[in-house]
């Protein structure tokens, strides 16, 4: 089932997907192969069309659209609405999708959930689970395996790989680690914003950079592969999010919160997956607690993200 699956969303990609390697970011839309069935729980088509599908870029295009396709797919099923997958190649350009409604719903990080409420008045639905259920995820900051570099001080004078500026696992949390060990961004020899996980790593691992900032499940994988050495790790910090449009009517927000609360990535759900495991909810969805974001929101203004 699984060997099929993935035929369709590599027939998906070639229809759908064009990526270009030029300076512009464009915004590209991946409609699903087949509308999915349905249920008693259907919110009729003539009311609201086809929703949109927005999400931070993490692995990169190819990777994250072949994870999402089948999440769709299941929200097809559960919801009775049509879904079409919508990205950027750029965080802050994500959440202004949600904002302005270009998108419905969006899976962003914490910061981006933040500056989507502050600056849109875009809503949280759920909360994302780690492999040991809790809503919560941390930084790793790395090296190559034959770097001397040991410890995050060591940093100070060297060259650092970060992921997006919006990024909360690649630039935001990896930042305060460096501010708690006495280092800024002024004492690095230098720095670059990546653009996701997946560059931050080929960067470093080309000896571009000495060291990266990554999401820890990337980084674990990795250094059970024997690719890096992590040096560092946060304290956990709260987990990716589903966000919501402000205008998407209620009756629609109320299914696919029962839609990603009822989801069973490693249960009945799993087969129906590609490489869900490589996001950063891999046990599903929680409910949004407010309060939980209250750190990230003072950092994101203390570096004047919005």
């Amino acid at each position: 089932m699984k060997e099929n699956l993935a035929g369709k969303i590599l027939l998906a990609l070639s229809i759908f997907l064009v990526w270009g390697c030029g300076d512009k970011e464009v915004s590209k839309k991946i409609s699903l192969y087949k509308r999915s069935p349905v249920t008693e729980n259907r919110v009729k088509h003539t009311e609201v069309g086809s929703l949109k599908f927005g999400f931070d870029l993490r692995l990169g295009p190819k990777d994250d659209v072949k994870i999402y396709l089948p999440f769709l797919r299941y929200l097809e099923q559960n919801t009775g609405n049509r879904f079409s997958l919508r990205f950027t190649e750029k965080y802050e350009d994500t959440v202004e999708n949600l904002g302005k409604g270009i998108v419905h719903f969006a899976a962003l990080g914490p910061a981006s959930c933040v500056i989507a409420k502050e600056k849109y008045g875009a809503g949280c639905l759920v909360m994302g689970l780690n492999s040991e259920g809790e809503p919560e995820y941390r930084a790793v900051i790395f090296t190559r395996r034959d770097s001397p570099l040991r410890d995050i001080k060591d940093l100070k004078g060297k060259a650092l790989a970060l992921g997006d500026k919006y990024s909360t696992q690649g630039h935001i949390i990896p930042r305060k680690m460096l501010e708690d060990a006495g280092i800024s961004l002024k004492d690095l020899k230098s720095y670059v914003f990546t653009g996701s996980h997946a560059n931050t790593a080929r960067a470093v691992l080309n000896r571009e950079y000495d060291a990266g900032a990554i999401q820890d499940s990337l980084a674990k994988r990795l250094s059970a592969e024997g690719k890096i050495k992590i040096i560092a790790i946060s304290k956990p910090y709260p987990s990716s999010l589903i966000c919501y449009d402000k205008n998407v009517h209620s009756p629609i927000i109320k299914n696919m919160k029962t839609a990603l609360l009822s989801f069973d990535p490693k249960g009945k759900h799993a087969d129906m997956l590609v490489d869900w495991n490589k996001t950063e909810m891999p046990n599903g969805f929680t409910e949004y607690r407010e309060s939980s974001l209250k750190e990230i929101e003072q950092l994101v203004r203390k570096y004047g993200l919005y």
